[in-house]
């Protein structure tokens, strides 16, 4: 059996502080990452809890997190989003990087959708271009489930064959093709950062089968796998990978690609939204 590391009994207090505010079960959810977070205003019955408002769960300090728990609805299905998040590279222990996805799962949501801003690696690809994730490479040398398992959560060793659900990404390549938003799709490889990776970083991970490269999203997958929680996961590639362009990388460059690609992104959501919200009723 494992041993209570306290995991539990945090979640169980951000999950009765969350209850006690909003008194609806969700059924979908939604992390929104870097420059991505405009999708969380358009939900109806809009209710908004900052991070730093519920136990356990810090605020986000990276441009482009606002870091709030934003709850609402799209057509009748309950949402819950999670508009930005916390990274490791700020500093933060892994069981907080994925505390907010397992509240969510704790919630009662049986399908999350992840979203990041990432760096294409293919040639042929362009900044602004969306990515169906259809599986990673954890190369952080971090991991959400290390120390004794929590029984109470999932098995100590969750499977991952299947970790971003067919399903779910089935149905995001549906709505793509009826919302007339293309979408590419293939391989996300984690790293730590918060540096960007070196050309040579890049030639290695292009190497090993990577078709994009980011800082999040893995542990969150992980997390929520080990709670038997289907997961989808969608990169919108704001750059080009170190090496693939000329000029150098700046995180404001993130912003202004996610920005341009705001509209598209939240119409491809919204459409996600009510064609999953019945596979997870």
């Amino acid at each position: 059996m494992g041993t209570d590391t306290g995991v539990v009994a945090r979640l169980d207090e951000t999950v009765a502080a969350i209850r006690s505010k909003v008194h609806v079960t969700p059924h979908i959810g939604v992390v929104l990452g870097s420059g991505l977070g405009a999708f969380a205003d358009t939900l109806d019955d809009l209710v908004k809890l900052p991070f730093d408002t519920i136990p356990h769960l810090p605020a986000s300090r990276v441009l482009g997190h606002a870091g709030n728990l934003c709850f609402g609805t799209i057509d009748d299905i309950h949402v819950v989003c999670m508009q930005g998040r916390v990274h490791a590279y700020e500093g933060h222990p892994m069981w907080q990087v994925v505390h907010g996805v397992r509240a969510m799962a704790r919630l009662g949501v049986s399908s999350v959708l992840i979203t990041n801003a990432a760096g294409g690696l293919e040639p042929s690809w362009s900044a602004g271009d969306f990515m169906i994730v259809s599986d990673h490479l954890n190369l952080m040398h971090r991991h959400p489930l290390v120390g004794p398992n929590e029984d109470a959560l999932g098995t100590r060793f969750p499977d991952m064959t299947h970790a971003y659900d067919r399903k779910l990404r089935g149905t995001l390549r549906e709505v793509s093709q009826r919302e007339g938003v293309a979408l590419r799709e293939g391989v996300y490889a984690a790293l730590l950062g918060p540096s960007f990776e070196t050309p040579a970083e890049i030639r290695m991970l292009r190497a090993l089968g990577a078709h994009a490269v980011g800082m999040s999203t893995v542990p969150e997958v992980i997390a929520l796998r080990h709670m038997r929680t289907r997961v989808a996961a969608l990169s919108c590639i704001t750059n080009m990978a170190a090496g693939m362009s000329d000029g150098e990388l700046h995180h404001e460059d993130v912003e202004q690609i996610a920005n341009a690609r705001r509209a598209d992104l939240e119409r491809l959501l919204r459409a996600w939204v009510v064609a999953a919200g019945p596979l997870s009723i």
